[in-house]
């Protein structure tokens, strides 16, 4: 049984280097809620090493929200925005000899993506004028899987280690008390759970179905180093190989 683990990085935080090696996926921030070419090239810097995956993490352009409040702007605004960000990244990767993996929208474009046919495509086609061979990470069962199938792009079921879930398969809101997983042992089970048995249990103690391609570690989080350390040794005892 293999498994993806992917962190969000290049955001700002003192985190990525000592997360770097428990993980086989980078999302990169790519200069819409945070990062900038400066900080791209040092976080590609960091995954070469231990052979992790380098992806783009655009966003709405928002660096004052940090890219977690929904905008109202034009659909060709965004896909502009999104075209840009993923380029610059690609760019700056191909430079270091490495090659763009994947990409997954950050914050809230992710969870609008996950529920908005409209900018689902949007952003699915805005990667495939990119390059068509690029896999795209989202939650499964949304708007955004569905206009990967309808555009022929990979697609990776992705789910959190340190979010929960409302009972409709999506993800809580920021703005909720209990939104962050904060114990050691909660995250590693949910984990698994999702690994070996593809479920999780909602915020209202309903299970329901959650297959997964890829696991997220926020690397912006208080627990990030201590949880990427445990699960990825959890992971390691149960025999689960973690490779992109």
């Amino acid at each position: 049984m293999t498994i993806d683990l992917n962190c969000d990085m290049g955001e700002g935080f003192d985190t990525d280097a000592l997360i770097m090696p428990f993980i086989s996926s980078a999302n990169i921030a790519c200069g819409g809620h945070a990062g900038d070419e400066n900080t791209m090239r040092e976080t590609i810097q960091l995954a070469l090493p231990h052979g992790v995956a380098i992806g783009a993490h655009p966003s709405y352009p928002d660096r004052e929200h940090f890219g977690r409040k929904e905008m109202e702007l034009p659909l060709e605004e965004i896909s502009l925005s999104i075209q840009s960000q993923i380029t610059t990244l690609k760019k700056i990767t191909e430079y270091s000899g490495a090659k763009l993996n994947h990409v997954k929208p950050h914050g809230a474009l992710y969870n609008t993506a996950a529920k908005n046919k409209e900018l689902a495509m949007t952003i699915v086609k805005a990667i495939k004028s990119i390059d068509p061979l690029l896999k795209v990470f989202g939650l499964p069962f949304s708007a955004l899987q569905v206009a990967c199938t309808i555009e022929g792009l990979v697609f990776y079921s992705e789910g959190f280690a340190d979010r929960t879930y409302t009972s409709d398969g999506k993800l809580t809101p920021r703005s909720e008390s209990n939104a962050l997983i904060d114990s050691t042992e909660h995250a590693i089970a949910q984990a698994i759970n999702m690994i070996e048995k593809q479920l999780v249990t909602s915020t209202e103690g309903i299970t329901i179905k959650m297959p997964v391609q890829t696991i997220c570690i926020h690397g912006d989080g208080s627990h990030a180093v201590s949880f990427a350390t445990a699960i990825h040794n959890a992971l390691k005892e149960k025999n689960i190989l973690i490779k992109h």
